[in-house]
């Protein structure tokens, strides 16, 4: 029996195809491995070709080398002259040999992410850039941007004459070119770059590569970027023999500058190609292929493909909306709980899949509490984030300052100049007077050897203690809001490199959503009570050890897995697509979710379960979405449960807010629903509202000594247009006068229903 007997039509037409260009759409669970590795079998087999002309393109080293491990299992003798590699390592290969050709020393360097922002601080201190108007990552970005797009220096100044802001970065653009030049040093965008400016200078170079290369496989297609583009036109120009694999739907990387153009338009550059669609799918029931199939086919940008199975219909999908997001983490946990104790599967056979990295939180605690093994997939328990480790440092000093670990963290967090010289002398005073690292601190004026080193300290002293003189007057939540602000915690986090700025500010959001939960579900809430609390739910060290865990991860991240069950969390407009993404002037954004969304549908094998809430905190306000468009897009009769129904109170507001066309409106009822507080502290005179939020004199932006807003203070009343600065304009739905402030209902023309309290609102009547 032949190898190729195993294959389907349509792949083994993949694999005969052998000359000329041609696109292999395969869609998600097709077998586009199998079908791309034993094409490199057939081509050295019954062809002929030399394992020496064959190239095989990937993304990243790991799927490189699990291709390697097919191919020499499939090959035998001669298939480590296949070179399997990435874009970079292929690069890098030709750059060594050649680069000399246009102006470097072949013993170049290589920088990377820390060597950029040095570089790029160097420059901006000698531009005399303000790097808190144009920070480092913000122009790093824009230069990593330009040279996706192969965007030069001078074509780039020429881009920015008419935008200042642009030239700025154009300015910055040149002179770090400039160091890179000086010493002979490429970041990770030029490996791409200047290996396409090669061949572009150099034909005989190209002409060398390209009879190297006769045969050319890209994987991951859809994921290219337009440098990436051009270089593989390159060397595919001469004999044409290049398949591309992949799957238009599954293109979620935009922000990583991969431009579904490629793959799209890729019979515009090579109109002699064929085109063959891998559509059976090996993994999962049709139930879930038409779901994925009927959401996917809202997207105008995609070429038509439609997913099918041998296995079956299988189990509908299963459809859940909560009150709100504890009973939603609650109800996930306990499922997987429940049909793990009934012998139904394993902890390792369930993924839960979300948009945001701060909706992890919840989750692991629900998982924590109901005693269920997991890992968080790409990123880091919630409390073991740096960002929360800060926060909470701060939180410890407050209470006690006897945590010796939480002071030394913070005391430079963000900078404030003691060095270690200074931070060791404190330290060896305390020891000798029998005290704590914090209150050698306060005592520094008497350390005689930090001589002026100790005017650095005093600030830090002198803003813990004003902490905990009016620790009284704050919430919990009201608290790390005045530290984030009090210290320059925010701006600190968007000059951080570590990771994105924006996740990090999420998940600080989500710790003051975790402090407002707190609070309302304690009677005497206290900060000592919070930091216990999160001591026992971040403790993960008794979860028990070994693979079989259940998943958390973020859809992002679950692309290419595959799993039995897969629960899909926070299915609401709003959160998934975004806010922005839906208010975006660009339809191609709302397209990207949705193709994010097949891929998360399209990850479950036996098993999908679509959860989302009614009320979600996010930021420690309270927000009502409605439930997510990729949702309704599924037919009912592939739900277990049917989507609630829509009512037409404000035919257009919804048409702007979930992108349906008017004339297929069904109607959506914005009129205030009940809050519902979790059901562990549920007490029908307390609703779950963000209380307090706002009703501190500092971040309400009242002056110390000024009263909140008295009832007769309002400028605005139930069914009046008012103005928010940051969701804009909306109408007055209820106003609820509490003793501190007003509670105040708004229902804002494209940002939905919010809650909040007016003297932090400062909402405006227009």
């Amino acid at each position: 029996m032949s190898i190729y007997d195993t294959l389907n039509k349509e792949q083994k037409q993949a694999v005969q195809q052998t000359e000329g260009p041609l696109l292999l759409l395969a869609g998600a669970g097709s077998g586009k491995t199998r079908a791309l590795t034993h094409r490199i079998a057939y081509l050295i087999g019954e062809m002929g070709v030399s394992p020496w002309n064959i190239l095989a393109i990937t993304f990243t080293n790991k799927a490189a080398g699990e291709m390697r491990q097919r191919v020499d299992d499939l090959v035998g003798f001669g298939a480590d002259q296949v070179q399997v590699a990435t874009f970079h390592s292929t690069c890098m290969r030709i750059l060594r040999r050649y680069i000399d050709r246009i102006g470097f020393d072949n013993s170049f360097t290589i920088y990377d992410t820390d060597d950029q922002k040095t570089v790029i601080k160097s420059i901006c201190k000698r531009l005399n850039v303000d790097t808190r108007i144009y920070k480092e990552r913000a122009i790093m970005g824009a230069i990593s941007a330009a040279k996706d797009e192969l965007v030069s220096v001078r074509e780039y100044e020429l881009e920015a004459s008419s935008d200042f802001n642009k030239s700025v970065y154009a300015k910055v653009y040149r002179e770090y070119q400039d160091t890179l030049k000086k010493n002979n040093a490429l970041d990770f965008d030029d490996i791409i770059v200047k290996t396409v400016e090669l061949f572009q200078t150099c034909p005989e170079v190209l002409d060398s590569y390209q009879e190297r290369f006769r045969y050319i496989m890209v994987d991951e297609y859809q994921d290219t970027n337009t440098a990436q583009f051009q270089l593989i036109r390159l060397l595919a120009d001469k004999y044409r023999n290049l398949c591309v694999v992949g799957d238009d739907d599954q293109s979620i990387y935009k922000f990583r500058g991969a431009n579904i153009r490629n793959i799209l338009d890729f019979e515009k550059y090579f109109p002699e190609a064929n085109v063959i669609k891998l559509e059976q799918n090996y993994r999962s029931t049709q139930s879930i292929l038409d779901a994925a199939n009927a959401v996917i086919n809202n997207n105008a940008g995609r070429k038509q493909k439609s997913l099918w199975t041998e296995r079956g219909a299988g189990n509908l999908l299963h459809f859940r909306q909560f009150d709100n997001a504890y009973e939603e983490a609650e109800y996930i946990a306990d499922e997987v709980a429940s049909q793990v104790k009934r012998g139904e599967a394993c902890f390792r056979d369930f993924a839960v899949l979300y948009r945001t990295n701060a909706q992890a939180r919840l989750l692991e605690e629900r998982m924590i509490l109901e005693g269920v093994p997991y890992n968080v997939v790409g990123g880091t328990n919630f409390y073991a984030r740096a960002e929360i480790k800060d926060i909470l440092a701060y939180l410890k000093t407050i209470d006690n300052g006897r945590d010796e670990v939480a002071v030394r963290r913070i005391i430079n967090v963000p900078k404030r100049g003691v060095g270690n010289a200074t931070l060791e002398k404190v330290a060896d005073y305390a020891e000798l007077r029998n005290i704590g690292l914090y209150e050698a601190m306060e005592q520094a004026g008497e350390i005689m050897d930090l001589g002026k080193a100790a005017a650095k300290i005093r600030p830090f002293v002198s803003l813990i203690q004003n902490f905990r003189d009016h620790l009284n007057e704050y919430t919990i939540a009201e608290l790390i809001r005045e530290i984030i602000t009090r210290t320059g915690y925010e701006e600190y986090l968007q000059n951080s490199d570590d990771e994105s700025a924006q996740d990090r500010l999420a998940n600080v959001d989500e710790l003051i959503t975790k402090a407002v939960s707190f609070q309302d579900t304690h009677d005497e809430p206290t900060l000592t009570g919070f930091l216990e609390e999160v001591a026992l739910v971040a403790d993960i060290d008794s979860v028990e050890s070994g693979d079989d865990r259940v998943l958390l991860m973020t859809l992002h991240s679950a692309k290419g897995l595959e799993f039995p069950h897969v629960y899909l969390a926070g299915m609401e407009d709003g959160l998934f697509p975004s806010f922005m993404t839906i208010v975006s002037d660009d339809p191609s954004d709302v397209e990207e979710e949705r193709r994010l969304a097949y891929v998360g549908i399209t990850r479950a094998m036996d098993d999908l379960t679509l959860t989302c809430a009614k009320m979600r905190m996010i930021r420690g306000e309270t927000q009502y979405n409605p439930v997510s468009r990729f949702v309704r897009e599924i037919p009912e009769e592939l739900l277990d449960n049917k989507t609630p129904a829509l009512k037409r109170n404000n035919p257009d507001i919804l048409s702007d807010l979930i992108g349906l066309p008017k004339p297929r409106m069904e109607a959506y009822d914005f009129r205030p629903k009940a809050i519902v507080r979790p059901r562990a502290a549920a007490q029908a005179d307390k609703p779950f509202i963000a209380k307090g939020i706002g009703s501190l004199n500092r971040i309400a932006g009242v002056s110390k000594g000024t009263p909140l807003q008295a009832a007769a203070e309002l400028s605005y009343g139930v069914g009046d247009r008012v103005s928010h600065v940051k969701y804009g304009e909306g109408t007055v739905l209820n106003i609820v006068k509490e003793p501190r402030d007003h509670k105040v209902t708004v229902n804002f023309d494209k940002a939905g229903q919010k809650i909040m309290y007016a003297s932090f609102a400062k909402l405006k009547r227009v």
